[in-house]
């Protein structure tokens, strides 16, 4: 797929640089000088500025500097201190009001991202200005994943507007929230509804999780002919009725499943066809809980560092173990089901998923390369709110431009080390790893870079 001319990619010359370097130079100069009535201009003028982002210390999340977040933020910042006990979930970078990042600087004082964007919505862009209403469409994100999230899936627009209208203090939002995830670490999660055989196979092979499907649910997937409509429906039978089992009775075959697994493992038996490794780890994350079961339904799905998967809305998913690059629609709309201690909604679940089986293979997002910058490739999926790109600079290239794109952008460095420069900065800003650098639209910046082993930078941005 080639990527259509979205944006100028065309290198600054020498002379643009130094341009730079005397503008910001005259811009820190005149901030200090002017009254503060023009203050208000005078931050309008920098348009190119670093960011304070929040931490979540989810409890599922990696503690301490086992933790990618926790690398990042110490790395943005070396006064920073990481509790060695303590979880380091997610870090979010963007506008969301749950958690919005606060420019880093001494012009604007505790101004957030999101207050910025509403006194100069024009930083976005016109396009995203006017499409998204003068918000921010996108929530950045990097996820360090210990122990299971929920199994859950995001809604589309209308039904978001529906449940945060009926349930806000369960749905917080009225947006639909289809995600990506790029790979920073070897990373895995399960990911839509296995091929048909293969739930077959579970059937057949694991008694406890037929008996909460039932027999009549599990004929008529197998009696399926192929008619994809017929699928989908025999496969939501299926699925509902284990969801919707009394917990006792997920208890008692779950105890049963375990204690059979586990005595297998002990005597040195193969328990792959009951995916015996994934179910154990589950059980001791979560005993008892019918998300444990799902590994029945769901893909499991491995990544390795820059692979992707795109969630659209309705897809079943829930991340497992390792550390990632998250980026979404600015919402926090999230329809649980199991794996978790939070507000469970399986009847909106049910409902809502997309019940098309596929293999694993089909649910990796492979990037394409950007036609004009051999050192960016493009993870643009099906939705206009959000495209991610991860630039690789090369040990042997020195001086590099992040270009000026029609679209606000969030950076993140996740290696390497520069010295930025961009006539929209206060001055010169020092890059190194965990740095998140605000991008104004229609802004380039102009890196020296000093890291011997080159750069890898993750930029969110939305490209319509």
């Amino acid at each position: 797929m080639l990527v259509a001319p979205k944006k100028d990619t065309g290198s600054r010359s020498g002379a643009d640089s130094q341009h730079s370097l005397k503008r910001a130079g005259s811009l820190s100069r005149h901030v200090r000088e002017r009254p503060i009535t023009m203050l208000r201009t005078a931050m309008e003028e920098v348009r190119v500025f670093t960011l304070t982002c929040a931490v979540q210390n989810y409890a599922w999340g990696k503690a301490g500097l086992d933790s990618e977040v926790a690398k990042l933020v110490l790395g943005g910042d070396p006064l920073a201190v990481i509790e060695e006990d303590k979880p380091y979930a997610e870090l979010w970078m963007g506008a969301h009001p749950k958690a919005d990042a606060k420019i880093k600087d001494n012009l604007t004082g505790e101004t957030t991202l999101g207050q910025w964007i509403a006194q100069f919505p024009g930083c976005l862009g016109s396009k995203v200005k006017d499409t998204f209403q003068g918000q921010l469409p996108f929530l950045f994100k990097v996820l360090s994943v210990n122990t299971a999230l929920s199994i859950q899936a995001h809604p589309n627009r209308e039904l978001a507007a529906r449940l945060h209208a009926q349930f806000p203090e369960h749905y917080p939002d009225d947006n639909h929230k289809p995600e990506m995830a790029i790979a920073l670490t070897h990373f895995q999660g399960l990911c839509g509804f296995r091929p048909v055989e293969e739930i077959l196979g579970f059937l057949k092979s694991v008694p406890e999780f037929h008996a909460l499907v039932g027999n009549e649910a599990a004929e008529e997937l197998r009696c399926v002919t192929g008619d994809a409509v017929h699928t989908r429906q025999a496969l939501k039978k299926c699925f509902t009725r284990m969801m919707n089992c009394e917990k006792k009775v997920i208890v008692d075959q779950l105890n049963m499943l375990m204690k059979r697994v586990t005595g297998d493992a002990a005597a040195g038996k193969d328990t792959s066809e009951c995916n015996g490794a994934l179910l154990l780890r589950l059980h001791s994350q979560y005993p008892g809980d019918i998300g444990c079961f799902s590994i029945y339904f769901l893909n499991y799905v491995a990544l390795e560092p820059s692979q992707a998967m795109f969630l659209g809305a309705s897809e079943p998913h829930a991340y497992l173990y390792g550390d990632c690059i998250e980026c979404m629609a600015c919402s926090d709309n999230t329809v649980r089901a199991g794996l978790t201690p939070k507000y469970i909604d399986v009847n909106t679940l049910c409902d809502m998923l997309n019940y098309t089986p596929a293999p694993a293979s089909s649910k990796l997002f492979p990037p394409v390369k950007d036609y004009s910058d051999p050192f960016v490739s493009i993870y643009d999926p099906p939705v206009p709110d959000f495209t991610v790109m991860r630039i690789q600079v090369p040990a042997s290239v020195k001086q590099y431009t992040v270009a000026a794109l029609d679209s606000a952008g969030i950076l993140l460095v996740v290696e390497g080390d520069a010295i930025a420069t961009s006539a929209a900065a206060l001055s010169d800003i020092t890059l190194r790893r965990g740095t998140v650098l605000f991008i104004s639209a229609n802004e380039a910046v102009s890196l020296h870079v000093t890291a011997q082993l080159g750069m890898t930078m993750f930029r969110a941005c939305c490209l319509l």
